[in-house]
């Protein structure tokens, strides 16, 4: 169900679902067995070179995956059982889509400006509070993280010009 309370429209089926899935499963299985064979995946004079055990396992990942391709292409040809519908969708991406940006904005503006705009955003954009406590909170959020990692704790974080400008 949505949010709204009404069925809505499904946005991606289940079966469509396990294609994309049983393809990210080959590629990784394809990625672990081809860099295997580059380090050497056979019996040496010595025993398994580097690559053997990996590269067996990297091939089972790929059979695997071909078995659910198979499955999850038959299922989405046999009846549209709904993955998820498009209100879950759209929810599931307001979380996703900001967690991505602010994944992207700590290489950018470095940590602690990017998790002050991040938790303003959320606090006003999705919890629904006022900007000033927004921003005032985020503002806070980010400073006690830098004070928290860069003197109590001494670990340098990825930072940004505002902090570069400030002499850190």
């Amino acid at each position: 169900m949505s949010q709204g309370g009404g069925r809505s429209a499904a946005a991606v089926t289940t079966g469509t679902m396990e294609i994309v899935v049983a393809l990210l499963f080959f590629g990784v299985g394809a990625l672990v067995a081809w860099d295997s064979w580059r380090l050497g995946a056979s019996w040496g004079m010595d025993g398994p070179e580097a690559g053997y055990f990996p590269m067996r396992i990297g091939l089972l990942i790929c059979v695997s995956a071909a078995v659910v391709l198979a499955q999850g292409y038959r299922h989405r040809h046999a009846g549209r059982e709904t993955f998820v519908e498009r209100g879950q969708l759209r929810d599931v991406l307001s979380i996703l889509v900001p967690a991505v940006v602010y994944v992207l904005g700590i290489q950018l503006i470095g940590i602690y400006v990017a998790s002050a705009i991040y938790v303003a955003m959320f606090m006003a954009l999705l919890g629904g509070y006022r900007w000033l406590r927004s921003i005032a909170v985020g503002a806070a959020v980010g400073l006690s993280a830098f004070v928290l990692f860069e003197f109590w704790f001494g670990i340098p974080l990825p930072k940004g010009f505002v902090e570069r400008a400030l002499g850190f």
